[in-house]
């Protein structure tokens, strides 16, 4: 094929940073791949605003028929963002017969299986590198280079707007509030955060983790998602008396048959290679049963690093078209019909080390309560801090061994009714065995 003809829906950030590659190293792809890759159309509301990029020769247009209905067109390149109209966009391309590219990991975590299903039908590709992790490519390695492997666990700091705030919550003792206004006003926060700091958007990526190591299905309403406003600047600093550090941690296991999915602020030991990992950085580590543990690394958004992403599945599919193959490996790496739907492990059934945080009277008898709370529950006590106190309170702080989930909401819950105790307890779960 002399020339492979693309078009791009949203012209946003991402899509700016794709155009600039595209340009900036056509030749270079053309030698890779043995044709000409060529971005035809570019479809966004705002066609005015100067993005810093060459569009010479490019079509600009408002109207995304423009680019799904184009006959020229062989590859649409979603990046849009969110459920709708992507969903209704990339079900168009696929029904015109056209390949799609997204880093969109909101539209495959909530309606994966049905575009998935429709590429299917019509013979196309689906490819999401770029949906998690940004340029880091975890996705490809775990359909391809390591596609050996049966993998026991995936674990990924993977936002990076929740890893920076928690970086410098570390690194600077400062508050939550503080920080997230900071981020904001770099960039590196939304105006609405929702998404990022209630642990959705981490989510929506450990959806497709699980889905790509695992061969299952994953409704996303099952994944346990617990976000990092709770956060305090004084659990932090708990944390590394203990000899932890605080992430927002993805984390996948495959247990007995059932497969732990959640996502919550973690203590993880400080010289674990995750509690290395600062500021916007990203990283996933997962363990397969030839392999062992490995850890990818890498900038987790951004311009540049997701178009390197989105630009790989486009030369991906370019090779394959030069070579007039379709299909040759499914969305999630498995054969369609082999891809299964296995239980998830209710949150309350995991078994945890956790810190637990109490603001209380400081009066006689208080430890005593609440360790026999604890304890009537099975619950036994690791570790104990008891910190000085201010005018007539104490923070108290413990680590347990491990406890069952619901164990210890139910011991929390009685132990938060006692007359001694000024606020709701906090509560982080601990992961020491990260293999």
């Amino acid at each position: 094929m002399e020339e492979i003809k693309v078009g791009l829906l949203g012209f946003g950030t991402i899509g700016a940073g794709v155009v600039k590659l595209l340009k900036e190293n056509s030749t270079l792809l053309t030698e890779k791949t043995g044709t000409r890759i060529s971005l035809k159309t570019i479809v966004d509301l705002d066609i005015t605003t100067d993005r810093g990029v060459c569009t010479e020769g490019i079509t600009l247009s408002r109207n995304a028929d423009d680019v799904l209905t184009d006959p020229e067109i062989s590859v649409v390149i979603e990046l849009i963002g969110g459920y709708e109209p992507a969903r209704s966009f990339a079900l168009k391309a696929i029904g015109n017969g056209k390949h799609v590219v997204t880093a969109n990991k909101a539209l495959l975590a909530v309606h994966g299986e049905e575009i998935y299903a429709a590429a299917k039908k019509n013979g196309v590709e689906v490819l999401f590198e770029a949906a998690v992790g940004g340029g880091i490519p975890v996705l490809s390695a775990i359909k391809g280079n390591m596609a050996g492997n049966r993998f026991s666990t995936v674990l990924g700091i993977v936002n990076g707007t929740c890893n920076y705030i928690l970086t410098r919550m570390t690194q600077e003792g400062a508050d939550f509030a503080e920080v997230l206004k900071s981020a904001q006003e770099l960039g590196y926060a939304e105006a609405d955060p929702t998404f990022d700091i209630e642990g959705v958007d981490t989510a929506h990526k450990l959806c497709l983790l699980l889905s790509l190591c695992f061969g299952t299905r994953i409704d996303l309403k099952d994944v346990y998602s617990e976000g990092i406003t709770s956060i305090t600047s004084e659990d932090v600093d708990f944390a590394h008396t203990f000899g932890y550090r605080i992430k927002l941690l993805a984390i996948g296991k495959m247990d007995g048959g059932q497969i732990e999915a959640r996502v919550h602020p973690t203590m993880i030991p400080i010289d674990y290679p995750l509690a290395d990992v600062h500021g916007v950085f990203n990283a996933i580590r997962l363990t397969g049963d030839f392999v062992g543990p490995v850890m990818f690394y890498g900038r987790g958004a951004g311009m540049e690093a997701t178009a390197s992403a989105v630009v790989g599945d486009v030369v991906d599919l370019a090779r394959n078209l030069c070579a007039g193959i379709t299909r040759r490996c499914s969305p999630l790496g498995f054969l369609d019909d082999n891809v299964t739907t296995l239980p998830i492990k209710p949150i309350g059934e995991i078994v945890n080390k956790y810190y637990i945080r109490f603001q209380a009277l400081d009066r006689p008898g208080v430890l005593a309560r609440i360790a026999g709370a604890l304890g009537a529950r099975g619950i036994s006590i690791a570790s104990m801090l008891q910190s000085a106190r201010s005018a007539d309170e104490v923070p108290i702080v413990i680590t347990t061994h491990e406890a069952r989930e619901e164990d210890v909401r139910k011991a929390l819950a009685e132990i938060d009714t006692f007359e001694v105790i000024r606020a709701k307890s906090t509560y982080i779960r601990i992961e020491d065995n990260l293999e």
